[in-house]
């Protein structure tokens, strides 16, 4: 299975955040320190914030922080919401699939099955358990290491 650039931009987001709990935190700032471009980026704080796993304030004094505290945030719902129902393989698409096998094919089902239990296994993880007591990471995701100034 692989992961969306979005779903992947998703995590990082939420992982800065969480290492910056006591301010709002920019989309330059997080541009920065997690190499993404503040379009794509643009687009995931949006959808995040719809889902509600970001507040987000607008104007010059702006920024977002998370809308949940860290212990309530699964990264497998994140996973399952920003994702959202992406075909896994051509048969699951309903309009594009040009598979003669589906009918009669077990694989798709197994391919359900799998995906299910790797989005259940993702649903043991917080985001807390990503960030606390991460050491590496909180050095890699404060503000000044980001910036290099």
């Amino acid at each position: 299975m692989r992961i969306t650039k979005r779903t992947n931009i998703a995590v990082r987001l939420l992982m800065y955040c969480a290492a910056n709990p006591s301010r709002l935190v920019t989309k330059s700032e997080i541009a920065k320190c997690c190499n993404v471009s503040e379009n794509h980026l643009a687009q995931v704080i949006n959808q995040l914030g719809q889902l509600g796993f970001l507040n987000t304030q607008r104007g010059r004094n702006g920024g977002m922080s998370l809308a949940l505290p860290t212990s309530s945030i699964r990264i497998g719902e994140v996973f399952r919401k920003v994702e959202g129902e992406l075909p896994i393989a051509e048969c699951f698409a309903d309009s594009d699939n040009t598979c003669p096998l589906t009918d009669a094919c077990r694989l798709k089902v197994a391919l359900t099955d799998a995906a299910q239990a790797f989005y259940a296994s993702l649903d043991d993880i917080t985001l807390e358990a990503l960030v606390c007591d991460n050491l590496d990471l909180m050095k890699i995701l404060q503000p000044i290491t980001c910036g290099r100034a």
